[in-house]
């Protein structure tokens, strides 16, 4: 089981580089090429989210992608500190746009990914993507 960890200050302009490391690697791993451009945009669903909860949260803390190759599975793991429980704040719209591009985001992932878990908790969140890797065919 390889796996390749990114991690890149929570800034909008380091996800194209995420999306862009994570086709290579699941090029590599044996992802079906016609999955690549859905493995892209959900990477970049889910790193973009990560990077709205740190500004939401004023976290300096990186964003963390972990990429995973097993031998039935490629699996892409982004993680954020975000608490799960958002403070009451003054500017209440502002966190509510948050929440609602949070969930568009969700919903978003959950479209392009078959197989994928969310779990949040007071340390922060994970959004785990999985896809199946074609196996060598035995000649």
């Amino acid at each position: 089981m390889a796996t390749v960890e990114l991690r890149f200050s929570a800034s909008p302009e380091h996800v194209r580089t995420a999306r862009l490391v994570a086709a290579a690697v699941a090029r590599r791993a044996g992802v079906d090429e016609s999955v690549l451009d859905e493995l892209r945009l959900a990477v970049g669903e889910a790193c973009s989210r990560a990077v709205g909860l740190h500004a939401v949260h004023n976290l300096t803390s990186p964003v963390r992608v972990a990429l995973t190759e097993a031998e039935k599975s490629f699996t892409i793991e982004v993680g954020d500190d975000a608490p799960s429980s958002v403070p009451a704040p003054r500017d209440q719209s502002a966190v509510e746009a948050a929440e609602d591009t949070d969930e568009l985001g969700l919903a978003v992932i959950s479209g392009l990914v078959d197989d994928v878990e969310v779990v949040s908790d007071a340390r922060g969140g994970r959004i785990r993507m999985s896809w199946p890797v074609a196996t060598a065919s035995i000649v």
